[in-house]
């Protein structure tokens, strides 16, 4: 046994390379990177999808870094979107800034649980200061608490299971319940409902105006309504962004209701949440400290990489009445209060020190460069909905209320839906710049969302000329 045991050491030690070897490999990532990082103003922001040169397995035996980095760059960097380019304009994107990579890095060496305070302090004390910080950006007081998530979906799922809770709502009542909401919601909200065993609570969808806000002016009425049939108003939402054209719903004026009729109000406010940091957007959102929860995307309008979410909630109690639970393994940590434990807030248990790769570029850079990228951001955006306006033949979607816009052409003759989805198609397969389209009351919309903190006046001027030369080409 005594051999076999040594005999396995040799072979597991490869686990661990020497000071030299990873001295090797690491410069051997960052010039990868560096190369990524310095064509990337003039790369493609949308690859067609290739078919894999072989595919992809595992093997017994060791394989360069070469060769991996190699197999990187052609079957997933030059593949698809390139979300990490100023022309990635679809969807609601992010950008990922290099500082947060280090933190990923630094975390994943030291790799430090931050779940419970008592095996990490000051990780966990790094991920509530940053809670704090967007708590306090929302207005929430200083009781306030929540959590680093993947992303929306989970905070949302966070924010309805608390919301669940904190209202003792029984199964038997389940579909009773009452949510009101717009179609343009994010269906993370509808998913979120099912997951939370909510799937028979009855939705009430909003009407919206002309400028694709919520329309509130019938809301008391409809809850009044519901309560005399016997039913539980249960949750309102208002988006802070909605995904398919950035609009901001009146937050004011729904959490007074949600509020006389002790309704649970949810902002999701995971793209348009850190446009708080502009005092021109802070006065249309007044209201959002009277909320319940918030969620937010620090993936989105924090620039930082894919998987960095948050919900924030003003009741401690009642999102420990829903997430808190320990085990006999966990008796040491029973003491560790002094701090939330971001384990007892979320249905995460093990869980990636994510606070780490927001905590070093906001140090690093301070909050200004942050403030300045977003307001330029909402210029570009109103710049190129008025450069488009003075050229016949475009329609534009309503002002924007963040960085969000939305057109299409409208050809002389013929549909104009299944021209806008040929020019769609067009510009996706120039690849030069990334959009996306979205429908809303039968209406085909090319949407233009400016997020990615690389995208700046030079990309929305080669956009403003791509659109017109494809234009130009399905026409003739």
């Amino acid at each position: 046994m005594i051999d076999k045991i040594a005999t396995l050491e040799k072979i597991a030690r490869q686990l661990e390379p020497d000071d030299t070897t990873r001295q090797e490999l690491t410069k051997q990532v960052i010039d990868h990177t560096s190369d990524f990082l310095s064509v990337l103003d003039h790369e493609q922001a949308f690859f067609q999808n290739t078919e894999p040169e072989n595919r992809d397995t595992l093997s017994e035996e060791p394989e360069s870094m070469d060769q991996l980095l190699q197999f990187l760059r052609n079957q997933v960097e030059k593949d698809g979107i390139n979300a990490a380019s100023g022309g990635h304009m679809g969807y609601v994107p992010g950008g990922g800034l290099y500082p947060s990579a280090l933190g990923d890095y630094l975390a994943a060496v030291s790799n430090k649980y931050a779940g419970i305070y008592f095996p990490a302090p000051g990780a966990a004390r790094m991920e509530n200061m940053l809670i704090s910080w967007m708590n306090e950006l929302m207005g929430f007081p200083p009781t306030a608490t929540g959590n680093l998530t993947s992303g929306g979906s989970i905070s949302n799922l966070i924010a309805v299971v608390t919301a669940r809770e904190a209202k003792s709502v029984k199964a038997k009542d389940f579909d009773k319940l009452v949510v009101y909401l717009s179609d343009q919601a994010h269906h993370s909200l509808q998913k979120a409902l099912r997951i939370a065993g909510l799937g028979e609570a009855q939705l009430r969808y909003l009407p919206i105006d002309d400028e694709l806000r919520v329309d509130i002016s019938s809301l008391a009425q409809t809850i009044e309504a519901d309560k005399a049939k016997g039913l539980i108003p249960f949750f309102i939402n208002a988006s802070l962004g909605t995904t398919n054209t950035g609009t901001i719903d009146p937050i004011g004026e729904m959490s007074e209701i949600a509020r006389k009729y002790q309704i649970w109000f949810h902002v999701d406010a995971a793209y348009g949440g850190f446009f708080q940091m502009l005092p021109e957007i802070r006065k249309r959102t007044t209201g959002i400290e009277h909320a319940d929860s918030v969620t937010l995307d620090p993936h989105k309008s924090l620039f930082l990489p894919f998987g960095t979410g948050a919900v924030l909630i003003k009741d401690l109690t009642s999102l420990y009445k829903a997430h808190r639970y320990t085990a006999d393994y966990l008796q040491d940590l029973v003491d560790s209060d002094s701090e939330v434990n971001a384990a007892d807030v979320s249905p995460e248990l093990t869980k990636h020190f994510r606070g780490l790769r927001m905590w070093l570029p906001l140090k690093l850079f301070g909050l200004k460069p942050f403030r300045a990228a977003l307001e330029e951001k909402l210029l570009l955006a109103q710049y190129f909905r008025n450069q488009l306006q003075q050229v016949d033949g475009f329609e534009v979607g309503p002002p924007p209320d963040l960085s969000i816009t939305m057109f299409r052409y409208v050809p002389a003759e013929g549909d104009a839906n299944a021209f806008n989805e040929r020019l769609i198609k067009s510009i996706q397969d120039d690849g030069r710049i990334f959009l996306s389209s979205t429908s809303i009351h039968g209406k085909f919309w090319i949407r233009v969302a400016i997020v990615v903190f690389r995208t700046h006046k030079s990309k929305i001027d080669l956009l403003l000329g791509i659109v017109q030369e494809k234009v130009q080409e399905l026409s003739s």
